[in-house]
This record gives structure tokens, sequence and C-alpha cells, in this order.
């Protein structure tokens, strides 16, 4: 009987190494060419972690991964010349780190907002939540990411026959719109509290929490407020009318910025919770309070990522894009 012949074993090539590093927990996966990995995406407490390599390394044990083609990782902080210093934590990465953990010279470190545009051409449509419809655009437009959860940030994605670039900022610390008595008060308030009235300190978690104290007096987590919102609590609705006024506000002034006719897309915990209230209490109307510019409003759609892993998916897209 002859030999059998056995076919070789296809080649594989090693996965993509992406992590979404949040001020509680840090996502981590693998990917391939882009694509996150089917059962891959596992979630670490940052407590108690002396470093984003120890959580590194402890995932690529478990999952027995010895090689990667690139790392990406997307940092809740600034990054400045390949060193992320992370605002809620006492972590600094460089890429210098990444690259021994994940033994490629295929590297990046990215903003969280950077990580979320990068994502944007890659979503699955039914990860969206359309808040305003705007105008049909070019695949080309430029696009805007704003994210509103334990901070407030926005990052203009552009993109050009070079590739996708997303710019990153710190616009959650520009000034507060004052527009009318009662924004004018609150401005005053938050100035005498911190310095200066800043668009982060309302339009964030904390900043959330706090606006419902400054208008009803109630200290209330955010949480409870949202649940007193759906349930249409006379104070609870006031606080989520004033916050959505503002945050049409501030999502008009950068729109008339960056001009994102691609789109608005709001990421964030305290963005996707408040999405089913913000154009019944006011938003829209405030988006298209812009004088002789108010009509040009109407061309930019708003929309919510629905996407947990969505900073995951830029991370691999952004890697997938560096591949020579």
């Amino acid at each position: 009987m002859p030999d059998r012949i056995l076919k070789p074993w296809p080649f594989t090539p090693a996965p993509q190494l992406v992590a979404d590093i949040g001020g509680t927990n840090t996502r981590v996966a693998l990917a391939d060419s882009g694509v996150l990995r089917q059962g891959s995406i596992r979630r670490y407490a940052n407590t108690g972690r002396a470093s984003l390599v120890e959580i590194l390394r402890a995932y690529l044990a478990e999952t027995a991964t010895s090689e990667t083609t690139g790392v990406c990782v997307a940092a809740a902080g600034p990054v400045r010349d390949g060193v992320a210093r992370l605002t809620n934590l006492d972590w600094e990465i460089t890429v210098q780190d990444l690259a021994e953990v994940g033994g490629t010279a295929q590297v990046a470190i990215l903003n969280d907002l950077q990580a979320q545009g990068q994502a944007l051409s890659s979503l699955d449509p039914r990860h969206l939540r359309t808040l305003m419809p705007g105008r049909p655009a070019t695949p080309e437009a430029s696009r805007l990411v704003v994210g509103a959860g334990t901070g407030f940030n926005a990052a203009p994605v552009h993109h050009s026959p070079a590739g996708t670039h997303v710019s990153p900022s710190e616009c959650g610390h520009i000034h507060l719109p004052q527009h009318g008595d009662q924004e004018q008060a609150l401005a005053r308030h938050l100035a005498r509290k911190h310095g200066i009235a800043t668009v982060e300190e309302v339009l964030c978690g904390r900043g959330l929490v706090a606006l419902h104290h400054w208008t009803s007096g109630q200290d209330l987590s955010p949480d409870a407020l949202i649940e007193a919102l759906g349930a249409g609590d006379p104070a609870a609705r006031e606080t989520g009318a004033l916050y959505a006024r503002i945050m049409g506000r501030v999502l008009a002034s950068l729109a008339l910025v960056h001009l994102p006719y691609g789109g608005i897309f709001l990421i964030g915990g305290v963005a996707r919770a408040m999405a089913p209230h913000l154009v019944s209490l006011g938003m829209a109307q405030s988006f298209a309070e812009m004088g002789r510019f108010s009509e040009m409003m109407a061309e930019f759609p708003v929309r919510v990522i629905e996407d947990d892993y969505a900073a995951l998916l830029g991370c691999a897209a952004h890697l997938t894009r560096m591949a020579p």
C-alpha cells in the first residue's frame, strides 16, 4: 500500500495584538488583518496591575500566543513622541515596551479617540444609532468623533490617498457655551469651583452628576439619574434638557471648526446612556441655533456608536494600514 501523502498545514500568519485601556479596565484582543478574532476579547481590571505590559504578557500566556505581527493600543490620555501617560492611571506606555512584548517593530500607540476614528470605516451599520440624519456625503468626507464618558474630548477624522488620519486634541477643556441666563449662571458657578468653566465639567459622567446637583440639589449616581430621566422625573428632565442643549451647542461649534460632512459620531458610556433622550430634550434645536449658519447645520449627521469594541477594531485597522 503506497504511503499516504500528507498535505502541509496551511500557513497562518501571526495575529495582531490590540488593547483598549480605560480608567478601570483594559480590553485585549487578537486580530487578523484588521478583523477581530472571534472569542479572543478579554477584559482585565487595572487595579493591582503595575503596568500595561503585565496585562499583555498575561494575555499572551493565557491565549498561547507566542508571536505577533503588530501591537497597537488605545490609551485614555495624551500621546506624545511614542509615549502615553494615562489620565486616570499611574502608567506610562512606550513603543519600546510594546515592541518587546509583541516581538515586533510594527507598534503604535493611539489616543482612545484616535482609535475610535480609525474604526469608523469598519463599523457594522447595526451598531450606529442615528440621532440627526444630516445629508449624504462622499466616503472621503471628514468626520468627527466625540467622546462623552469618564471625560469629554473630540477628534477629527480625515481621509486622503495616503490613508486615514485622526488628529488628537484636548478640546474637552475649552470654554463652556453661555447662551441665556441659566447657562451663564452655570458657567459662573463652575468658574468659581474650578477656576474655569469647561465643557468637560458638564458633559462627562461626573459633570452630569454635578449638573443635576446644581439644578435640583439632589445627589444621584449616573445610573440612577438616567433611570429617573427615562421614567419622566421632572427634576431629571430639567437636568437632561440643560445637558442636551449644551451638548448641541458644543457639537455645533465643533462642526463649524472641522466641517464633518461625513458625520459626527458620539461615543462613551454617557453618550450612549443619554442617546434616547438628547433630541427630544432639545439637542437638535440648540445644534441648529447658529445664526446665519443655521441652515448649514442640517448638513451634518449625528450618530451614536453602540459598539463597545470599536477602539479595538480601530487599533487593528490602524495596524493593517501601517503594514508595508
